[in-house]
């Protein structure tokens, strides 16, 4: 009988061991799923709450790109920004400030006109070589008074 016991009580402790380390188990990948789950789904950005990084007129950020442009759009790239300029181009949803910045708008506004001077705040996702415009989208915009 006491052999059985020790056996037994050998046998019990052995299997706690292994439920703990199951137990640990879940639990770390549990941790993991919620940590990669949130680092993908992150919550959206909200561009026309942000305050700007940058504010530049549209003529002097032209010229900073010509300057460098490798190290120009790594500077804003991906960030809220304020430019100011004239519309030179109405489309759809898009304005174009000085024939040099193309600005998605989120929502349409009837009242600007081409040659008004606008202030336009988004996010900057790119410079088009091809049409030599810096693009942003998320875009609000206000008329400069």
């Amino acid at each position: 009988n006491l052999i059985f016991l020790s056996i037994f009580t050998l046998n019990v402790s052995h299997k706690n061991k292994l439920m703990k380390k199951i137990i640990l188990f879940i639990a770390l990948a549990f941790i993991l799923i919620l940590i990669g789950y949130t680092y993908v789904y992150k919550a959206d950005r909200n561009i026309s709450e942000e305050q700007p990084k940058f504010k530049i007129a549209s003529a002097l950020l032209k010229q900073e790109l010509n300057a460098n442009q490798v190290n120009v759009i790594n500077k804003y790239l991906n960030e809220t920004i304020e430019i100011s300029g004239l519309a030179t181009q109405i489309e759809m949803n898009t304005i174009i400030l000085d024939n040099f910045v193309s600005a998605q708008l989120d929502t349409l506004h009837t009242s600007i006109n081409i040659g008004d001077a606008l202030i336009v705040k988004g996010r900057v996702i790119g410079y088009d070589e091809l049409l030599e415009e810096l693009k942003l989208d998320q875009c609000t915009v206000a008329i400069k008074q």
